[in-house]
């Protein structure tokens, strides 16, 4: 096995024990990019020179005893929304061209503080206004789309050429591409890890999270994360927490909600099989499967684009009078569409939030959490525009791609997305995992759980 192939954990136990130097590492990883990059354009920059250097430093440190834990060394991929003093922020517009950060952003620092290497800025749909990440391929079929907004941060991840990313998600761009290309994505509760310096869609909706290879990588980097920043006004207030899941399958007595409305309609046959093998196996792990009903579900996809919409056009409001040619024509067209919407479908948006999270609150009391897909088909070929169901139903793809993910974002709830299969053309299906406010913990120790009764997963090998 190459460096570049050890997840997140695997690689920091062997930093640790010097079995793996952080330059080892670095350099297999700058060797997987030039090796696949030019096939799968995950990355918007690659800083290798920075990488190197920074990894003899951590090589150094380390060997002066001055460990700083587990990412220390370990290279990474941020989404190009997220800012890094000095660097470009480009958020996948022309919009931003010449731009650069002036500081870090939150997360961005205190991964650096952590000991993680940036490698690269990686591709989004412009602004993360899209579920498709058009300039990435899918690591596991190039003619397929790898899935957005953090379609480049997913597809690094599952090629090898970052050991971890992290992503943003307003209504399903963390878990949507990590389904469609094998690799787990972790949407924490709103509020727990901090946006400052953090392009934002929609400030009510946006959440900062992970992109890694196992349910304990995500742990490992929720960790680091998670805690207040006063800059952000959403930050909450919570006591520092280890989320690492302790190793024991047993799930004796946890409840698992499986839904008996909306998670499975429209679902392709595969996905439906995958997703109920995965919660017939954490029944057999000691879990009581429990049936829900998933409330005001005819409200969903209005709520979340009323809430969306005006909020994105809001933020873009000075350079879509501006240079509005310079928006890609799919982004302009929803920005300017924003500008239509009266104030009042706003509020009624807002109002539906939160009777939404009172109907959640109250099913989240009958059981621990909530099993089901994440997307509910696998990657569609690039350019495809919609997707056909038995019942002859036309539905848009990235209306398909957020339909099942988008209630956690407008709840806040965190959701945990964790491979469970492919299909017969070996493309990856993901369920997601749904929690508690602060749930994280319970999401994190069932997906583990369930990550160590199934073989270990392999990067994808299409190039």
């Amino acid at each position: 096995m190459q460096p570049y192939e050890l997840p997140l954990t695997a690689a920091a136990d062997a930093i640790r024990a010097r079995q793996l130097s952080p330059v080892e590492l670095a350099d297999s990883v700058l060797e997987r990019i030039a090796q696949v990059e030019p096939h799968l354009q995950a990355y918007v920059t690659v800083a290798a020179e920075h990488t190197r250097r920074a990894a003899r430093e951590a090589e150094n440190d380390i060997a002066a005893g001055r460990y700083r834990g587990p990412l220390h060394g370990i290279p990474m991929g941020l989404k190009d929304l997220i800012d890094v003093a000095g660097a470009a922020t480009s958020a996948g517009s022309r919009v931003r061209a010449g731009h650069r950060a002036q500081a870090d952003s939150t997360v961005a620092a205190r991964l650096s503080a952590a000991g993680a290497i940036l490698v690269g800025k990686t591709h989004t749909h412009e602004f993360a206004y899209g579920l498709t990440t058009p300039q990435t391929n899918n690591a596991w079929d190039t003619g397929r789309v790898a899935g957005g907004s953090s379609g480049g941060s997913a597809v690094a991840v599952a090629a090898g050429t970052a050991t971890f990313t992290l992503g943003t998600d307003t209504g399903g761009s963390i878990r949507v591409p990590a389904a469609l290309n094998g690799v787990v994505g972790l949407k924490p509760t709103y509020g727990l890890v901090p946006r400052n310096g953090v392009t934002s869609l929609s400030w009510s909706l946006d959440h900062v999270g992970s992109i890694t290879r196992t349910v304990g990588d995500a742990a490992l980097i929720l960790t680091a994360l998670a805690g207040h920043d006063p800059r952000d006004p959403a930050s909450l207030t919570t006591p520092g927490t280890d989320y690492r899941p302790v190793s024991d399958a047993d799930l004796t007595g946890l409840r698992v909600g499986v839904p008996r409305n909306h998670y499975f309609d429209h679902v392709d046959e595969e996905v439906e099989a995958a997703v109920r093998r995965a919660i017939d196996q954490l029944r057999a792990l000691g879990a009581r499967l429990v049936e829900v009903e998933i409330p005001m579900t005819r409200y969903i996809q209005a709520t979340h684009w009323g809430l969306m919409v005006p909020e994105a056009t809001a933020y873009h409001e000075s350079t879509l009078r501006t240079v509005p040619e310079l928006y890609q024509t799919d982004v302009r067209i929803l920005l300017e569409a924003g500008e239509l919407m009266p104030a009042g479908d706003y509020l009624r948006a807002q109002r539906s939030r939160t009777l939404m999270r009172q109907e959640w609150a109250r099913m989240l009391q009958e059981v621990d959490l909530i099993v089901a897909p994440t997307v509910p088909a696998t990657a569609v070929e690039a350019g495809q525009e919609t997707i056909t169901w038995a019942d002859g139903t036309v539905e848009g793809v990235s209306d398909a791609y957020v339909r099942l993910s988008s209630p956690a974002n407008i709840t806040g709830v965190p959701s945990l997305s964790v491979p469970v299969g492919r299909d017969a053309a070996g493309l990856p299906i993901g369920m997601q995992l749904l929690g508690r406010p602060l749930g994280e913990s319970v999401l994190l120790r069932v997906g583990q759980a369930y990550e160590q009764t199934q073989p270990a997963r392999e990067l994808a090998h299409t190039v």
